[in-house]
């Protein structure tokens, strides 16, 4: 991850990633993972996402962590909420009731300081990360939530045909990752209208990740 890319993004507002609502496939399948009203649901690399909206408004608590404080400002204004600001080690810590978003770098929130997780929703982290990162990614993310259960939304597509990011999570990715502490279930694999930024055929595939094994 290249933090100075990411940061030019959000200083440009040059956000094509950022969906207008929630996810469609967020909603059609969060269901999957179970959760009761008051569950805690971790989002790494969160952005402004509305997705987090959807998620407060089914009276779920909600943790992010993202590395552009301008992301993480115009969350809370938009959300209509004055956020409590305290530094906590080499992060800070955005802070309202139901709420809790780490700024900074996501390889820098420890177990501690994340607390209890009981569910991971990545629409966002895994597909932003090169090659080279995302075994780094994913292990870090393991620890620090105790292998929690997730949802996870990925591309698949061919890379030879668009760089990313969003890159490309292949199926033997996804076990490579998870297969060792999940049982993994693919729920859905939908078409990208449209295609991807216009230009390359892809599908977003949805998978549960199961702690129970």
């Amino acid at each position: 991850m290249q933090p100075d890319f990411w940061h030019k993004k959000w200083q440009e507002s040059d956000i094509g990633f950022h969906n207008s609502d929630a996810h469609t496939l967020l909603v059609k399948h969060f269901p999957a993972l179970g959760l009761a009203a008051g569950s805690r649901v971790f989002l790494p690399l969160c952005g402004k996402t509305l997705d987090i909206h959807w998620l407060l408004a089914q009276g779920l608590q909600v943790v992010g962590a993202e590395l552009s404080p301008i992301a993480i400002e115009q969350l809370f204004d938009e959300l209509g909420v004055t956020p409590e600001i305290t530094q906590l080690e080499n992060l800070q810590h955005y802070r309202a009731p139901n709420i809790d978003i780490f700024v900074g770098d996501i390889f820098n929130v420890t177990a501690s300081l994340l607390g209890q997780v009981d569910a991971i929703y990545d629409r966002a982290a895994l597909v932003a990360l090169p090659f080279d990162m995302r075994t780094h990614y994913t292990s870090h993310l393991k620890t620090i939530t105790h292998n929690a259960k997730q949802l996870m939304i990925c591309f698949v597509y061919d890379q030879s045909q668009l760089a990313g990011p969003p890159f490309s999570i292949s199926d033997d990715e996804v076990k490579a990752h998870y297969d060792s502490d999940h049982r993994l279930k693919l729920l859905d694999s939908v078409e990208v209208a449209g295609k991807l930024k216009g230009q390359c055929p892809a599908f977003e595939n949805v998978w549960l990740l199961d702690n129970s094994l």
